[in-house]
């Protein structure tokens, strides 16, 4: 019977231990929704310091309502049952709200009144949470033109890189007019493909360098004169995404415990030799363009620092009034923000699951280490007004 006992209570161990480790990547079942409305009992942010904050989250706000107007966007709706005309009254009535209470108790008053609250569906499918990490634009050394310091290029849109109307990349077109998949990163860098057509933007001296700007989607290039040019994002190859901080922390390089993108660049600069084989087990690669101003998130309107948020456009309405909650003891790095209203501007190319998001933290050695450290546990509230509100 002792063994029987042990037996069962290494079960019941077991089981616990798994219901207490969140898989954020796991993907929503066929059909399943995104969005769960919040019952009675549910937990409510309480939003009212965020009247406080109105000017900061105004800029980013009309943006979105800007886009919602533009008649393309309608293509993207119903999703999740809100339709373009749901969303559009939503980011108006919401400005309304933010604008014209005369008090953080009213602005609560009114959110309450007007709005129903959605929680994503999160990592189980049932709301159980969603794992906040962040993004920023590196500010990075470079050069316009190749030497034997500045030698890792980024790269332009290929002419054979193909997407459909909606900006999903459905492969590489061949000498035939076929398709098929577009090459990996360790391919396009080994077969050197992109070499010499007219692809190369700017030169970085470092593989780590360009290897965080297509982590990020965007890079700032501080030039030998001073200047900065300016990268967005313009397309990827289409193939999966893998973490380089996940695969050191697999093969033993790394502690756990440990793992930021300040300690990728240390172990990544004690061992050169290394860090290639590496970079090359993720085999997405991103495509840039020339910007002028701040990056643009997928809606095509510039990213908001701390109030811009990426998601999976599979799954949530683009442009939609959002409120990020860390939990009180997920360990929110210093110079991070979070339980305050955000935007959802943008889309995560690592994120391909209802339980994970992506804060855009803005540009700078500041911003870079702080994504880098950013892995917070919490919850993601949708907001939308209800259907009576909606003028067809």
């Amino acid at each position: 019977m002792k063994h029987l006992h042990l037996v069962l209570l290494v079960l019941i161990l077991s089981f616990a231990s798994c219901k207490t480790a969140p898989d954020y990547g796991r993907a929503l079942p066929e059909g399943a929704p995104a969005l769960l409305p919040l019952g009675p009992d549910d937990h409510v942010p309480d939003v009212r310091s965020q009247w406080n904050e109105r000017d900061q989250i105004l800029p980013a706000l009309d943006r979105s309502i800007a886009w919602a107007k533009k008649p393309t966007s309608a293509k993207h709706f119903p999703i999740e049952g809100v339709t373009v005309e749901r969303l559009q009254q939503s980011l108006d009535s919401f400005r309304d709200a933010l604008t014209k209470s005369t008090s953080a108790d009213e602005f609560q008053r009114r959110i309450e009144r007007d709005f129903v609250v959605y929680k994503s569906a999160g990592w189980d499918g049932r709301g159980g949470g969603v794992l906040f990490t962040a993004y920023c634009t590196p500010i990075l050394d470079g050069q316009l033109t190749a030497d034997a310091t500045y030698k890792f290029p980024l790269y332009g849109l290929p002419t054979d890189l193909m997407k459909d109307a909606a900006g999903e990349i459905k492969g590489r077109r061949t000498t035939t007019g076929g398709l098929e998949p577009y090459p990996t990163r360790r391919t396009i860098e080994a077969s050197g493909m992109l070499k010499n057509k007219k692809l190369e933007l700017v030169y970085l001296k470092d593989p780590l360098d360009a290897y965080i700007a297509h982590v990020n989607g965007s890079a700032f290039v501080r030039l030998p004169d001073g200047s900065m040019a300016k990268f967005g994002y313009a397309g990827k190859n289409g193939q999966p995404y893998t973490s380089l901080g996940h695969e050191l922390v697999k093969d033993q390089k790394l502690d756990k415990d440990r793992v930021s993108l300040r300690a990728i660049r240390e172990w990544a600069k004690s061992h050169p030799n290394e860090i290639q084989e590496y970079l090359d087990r993720n085999d997405s690669y991103v495509f840039f363009t020339p910007i002028e101003g701040d990056p643009h998130g997928s809606l095509n309107v510039p990213v908001t620092a701390n109030r811009s948020l990426a998601t999976d456009k599979r799954l949530f309405p683009r442009g939609s009034i959002v409120y990020v909650e860390g939990r009180p003891d997920s360990g929110l790095p210093e110079g991070a923000q979070l339980d305050h209203f955000m935007l959802d501007q943008d889309t995560g190319g690592a994120i391909r699951t209802a339980g994970r998001a992506d804060v855009y933290l803005g540009s700078g050695e500041k911003a870079e280490a702080v994504s880098g450290a950013t892995r917070v546990e919490g919850q993601l509230y949708y907001f939308f007004v209800k259907d009576s509100l909606v003028q067809l």
